[in-house]
Formats: C-alpha cells, structure tokens, sequence
C-alpha cells in the first residue's frame, strides 16, 4: 500500500512539473509573440514583464512624455531601473507603443482637451467602455485631476460634456 502511495505521489510530481514547464514555455513564447523587436525590448522583458503581463504594457499608449512619467512612477513604487537602462527602455516604448493618431476634424473644444489630456495616457478604448453618466464622468475626471492630468477648471466642464456625450450610457 505504501509504495503504491509513494508511486501515485511521485506520478503528481511528474505531472505537476509538465504543466508548470509547459506554462512557463507558453508564457515566453506568448511575451517574445507580443514585443517588438529593438533596442529596449530586453530591458522591457527582464525589468517590466517580470511583473506586468504583456498586453497590460502593449495597451497604455502613451507618448514619450507619458511613458517617463509611468517609469517615474515605477521607480517610486521599487522597480529596479537604472540610469542607463532608462533612455533605452522610454524610446523603445514610445516608438512601439504611442497613441494612436486622432482623425483630423473640427474638435468641440471637449474633445480637443480630451485628445490633449487624456489619449497620452488612455487608449479611446478605454474611455468608450467607460459608459458613465455625466456625474460620473465628473467624478473620474475630478480624479485623473487629482492624480496630474493637465485639465485646468476651464477645461473640465468642456471634457465632461463631451465625454458625456459621447460616452455616456446607452
């Protein structure tokens, strides 16, 4: 009884290393699929992917100022950056994942802050999904305020009506 207990364990153990060995090799092959090649692209893999899944990077889209606000911000909250790795890395996420370009039509002066203010951080995909009423979207854009977005007072009733509009609930 005891050795076949012994055997069914060591059976698990096999197993259990397969499918861990599996996952691991999935989950490399999924980041080297998803990461353009360049300069950066290893500093990106051993400093953030360690971390951050992949796509949670890729769908930022934010401009080079953004992405060294989000480093800055990642070095405050302990990740192992250094001084030299730092250019690198920024330009490499800059290039390969910056807003997308904005149709070219008369803005409402809403939409021009929120292409201003909002799309160097958030993706329009983001915002869309949202599907807030308009004390709602006061409240968020009150808080991205908070934390930093360059919307001054002037600026925020313009936003919220225009993110309203567009994206409120249907």
């Amino acid at each position: 009884m005891r050795r076949h207990l012994v055997r069914g364990c060591e059976g698990a153990i096999v197993l259990g290393a397969m499918v861990l060995g599996a996952m691991v090799l999935g989950a490399t092959a999924l980041r080297a699929q998803a990461l353009p090649e360049g300069p950066g692209s290893e500093i990106l893999e051993a400093r953030c992917v360690s971390c951050h899944q992949v796509d949670l990077i890729t769908s930022q889209r934010l401009s080079l100022a953004g992405w060294t606000r989000e480093l800055d911000k990642m070095i405050r909250w302990g990740a192992t950056i250094d001084a030299a790795e730092r250019d690198p890395l920024q330009t490499y996420l800059a290039a390969n994942f910056a807003p997308k370009p904005a149709a070219s039509h008369a803005a409402t002066p809403g939409e021009a802050v929120f292409s201003r203010a909002c799309l160097g951080c958030h993706g329009s995909d983001l915002v869309e999904a949202q599907r807030l009423t308009r004390a709602g979207w006061v409240r968020e854009v009150e808080k991205m305020m908070r934390w930093g977005a360059a919307v001054g007072d002037a600026d925020k009733d313009p936003l919220v009506d225009y993110l309203a509009g567009k994206h409120g609930p249907r």
